[in-house]
């Protein structure tokens, strides 16, 4: 799928996908977890990419996957600054700029052993908020704890 063409690296195009660009030199693979993609995907991964924007970066393209909304914020989570174009018959017919969303329920768990979403046989989910969003920083809604990029990062990829 890539082939090497002097200081230039070459990746066929996708017919119908998503390809995710700017997405943090390292992170590709945590990003690639978050999709989840069915196992007979074509999947095309670029690390540690030049970049004029970002000094390094990933890309990762994912034929016959196109990004939920929902999916779309999730990548935001650890790639804030990422831009997601949708691959319709090899043309981009959508650019959708990443953005955290302002509230996360569900898919990170509070990293305070006391609070209440950690507690066997509680029926609440954990809820986050976003407080900032370069880097991404989280607030538990019940705990008040603060959750970190970085730890974001570390659950998702965990």
């Amino acid at each position: 799928m890539a082939e090497g063409s002097g200081s230039k690296l070459l990746v066929s195009k996708i017919r119908e996908g998503t390809v995710i660009d700017h997405i943090p030199a390292g992170r590709a693979l945590v990003v690639l977890r978050l999709l989840n993609p069915p196992g007979d995907a074509r999947v095309a991964i670029v690390m540690n990419a030049e970049s004029r924007k970002l000094g390094r970066k990933d890309i990762v393209k994912v034929e016959g996957v196109i990004l939920s909304p929902e999916q779309t914020a999730a990548v935001a989570l650890v790639a804030p600054k990422a831009t997601i174009n949708i691959i319709r018959d090899y043309v981009v017919v959508e650019k959708r700029k990443a953005s955290p969303p302002t509230v996360v329920e569900g898919i990170l768990r509070c990293t305070n052993p006391t609070c209440i979403t950690r507690k066997p046989g509680e029926p609440v989910k954990p809820r986050f908020k976003l407080v900032k969003e370069e880097p991404v920083t989280l607030q538990c809604t019940y705990c008040g704890t603060i959750i970190t990029q970085e730890e974001v990062v570390n659950q998702l990829y965990g």
